[in-house]
């Protein structure tokens, strides 16, 4: 139960993000299995402490929405006590998973700045329409803390792969209730030209081969695929456009872009 209170599978969509950017970094920096480890229980705990906090303020919403009534909070199947304590294992598990990356004390530093604006995100919604812009910048911090954990520093690739993150993750419930469907998949079709521009930014100035090259046209196809799927007057595959088609772009990158590492490191 909370397991499917938070969401878990959908943890796919920002860990190949983070790992992508880490296959990057330990291109110049010597691979630690203790940082790929780092890596992945920081993403599992920090996601599942800002999902279940989420289900916490947003319960009693929730039991008054019938989309979102049979929720485990208020449908009973979870109690808040129980939430309450699973929000802050997770929390207490992010702050002391970053501890696996010393010496590089930087992501202990920032682990709790970090954590407070994942949790914030859930109070957002209160107060602006475009508060799925801040659930963005939430996923987009992935690729970025996980170059930070293992260099220590930032520079372009992360950024960029941040940004694709960031754009790719605009499909905003807020925007249609604002401007309407049709200018909402507007605003969509836009985001996704950004993230190809991304893309093809990472390519060129993170020195990758043609390999990448050739996955990021894949996913320009595929993204551009996914507006025709949806139609103003029909949103009824808006989940396959949304959850099938965006995971199979992350698990894809990630899987891309490490094999045109592993092969340029062969080469040379």
């Amino acid at each position: 139960d909370l397991l499917g209170l938070i969401r878990f599978s959908h943890t796919v969509f920002a860990l190949p993000f983070a790992l992508l950017a880490a296959v990057l970094a330990w291109r110049e920096t010597p691979f630690r299995s203790q940082d790929l480890l780092g890596i992945v229980l920081c993403m599992v705990f920090a996601r599942s402490a800002a999902m279940a906090f989420n289900r916490l303020v947003d319960r009693q919403f929730d039991a008054e929405n019938e989309r979102t009534a049979a929720r485990h909070i208020p449908a009973g199947k979870l109690s808040v006590r129980i939430v309450i304590a699973f929000t802050l294992i997770c929390s207490i598990g992010f702050l002391l998973s970053t501890l696996v990356f010393l010496p590089n004390r930087l992501p202990a530093y920032l682990s709790l700045p970090v954590l407070l604006f994942l949790l914030s995100y859930s109070y957002a919604k209160r107060f602006t329409v475009y508060c799925h812009y801040w659930l963005s910048a939430a996923l987009m911090l992935s690729p970025l803390a996980a170059w930070i954990a293992i260099r220590g520093d930032i520079e372009l690739p992360p950024l960029l792969l941040s940004d694709a993150d960031f754009d790719r993750q605009r499909k905003l419930s807020s925007i249609p209730a604002r401007y309407g469907i049709k200018k909402a998949l507007t605003i969509a079709l836009i985001s996704h030209l950004i993230t190809i521009a991304c893309l093809f930014g990472l390519w060129w100035f993170a020195g990758l081969g043609y390999v990448f090259l050739a996955g990021v046209i894949v996913v320009a196809g595929m993204l551009l695929y996914e507006h025709s799927l949806v139609r103003p007057d029909d949103l009824s595959r808006v989940n396959l456009a949304f959850f099938h088609v965006n995971a199979v772009i992350s698990l894809g990158l990630f899987l891309i872009g490490t094999v045109d590492v592993l092969i340029t490191a062969m080469r040379s």
